[in-house]
């Protein structure tokens, strides 16, 4: 059984639960009209489905505390899951990083996460969570709409000038 709690500073190690790769097997098209989000996904032929894996982080617990919650998914005492929440000057808090371990993915790991850090939120006098996604992450996307998050935007710039050149980021949010 999956147990989120707050990760404090005697267990500050787990803020850094290594990346797993995970795959890139289409991505979603936002649109706009009428006061409206809408979204299309495109599926990759299978010769363009592949993987990807976001560089570890060395975040740091004391730099961060101040500003930051920490959310772990415990299977017993192994962090199986992190969601890192900041604090943000207007009244949504953001979601600056959530994952959960390979081999617990699709066991409901990640929405309980967003079920405890809109726990944190409403607590903290916030009116829900934002986050961003790849649009060519559409498994993390499909992943924000099913926990109950909304498409707010879109950002087609944010790459520029980058490796990453070509793709965008999508703006998502979730009341509490």
């Amino acid at each position: 059984m999956i147990e989120v709690r707050m990760i404090n500073e005697a267990r500050k190690a787990d803020i850094n639960l290594p990346n797993e790769p995970f795959g890139l097997f289409g991505r979603m098209e936002p649109s706009y009209a009428d006061g409206r989000w809408g979204y299309k996904e495109i599926l990759f032929d299978e010769e363009n489905i592949s993987e990807m894996c976001f560089p570890d982080e060395d975040y740091d617990y004391e730099a961060m505390k101040e500003n930051s919650v920490f959310l772990g998914a415990y299977d017993g005492e192994k962090c199986v899951g992190l969601a890192i929440l900041q604090e943000a000057f207007f009244k949504y808090m953001y979601l600056y990083d959530l994952k959960v371990s390979g081999a617990c993915r699709g066991q409901g790991v990640g929405r309980a996460l967003m079920e405890k850090a809109g726990e944190v939120c409403k607590e903290r006098g916030y009116r829900g969570i934002y986050t961003q996604g790849q649009d060519n992450n559409l498994g993390a996307c499909r992943f924000y709409l099913k926990a109950g998050f909304r498409i707010g935007g879109l950002d087609t710039e944010v790459y520029k000038g980058t490796k990453q050149e070509g793709k965008a980021d999508i703006l998502f949010y979730r009341d509490v």
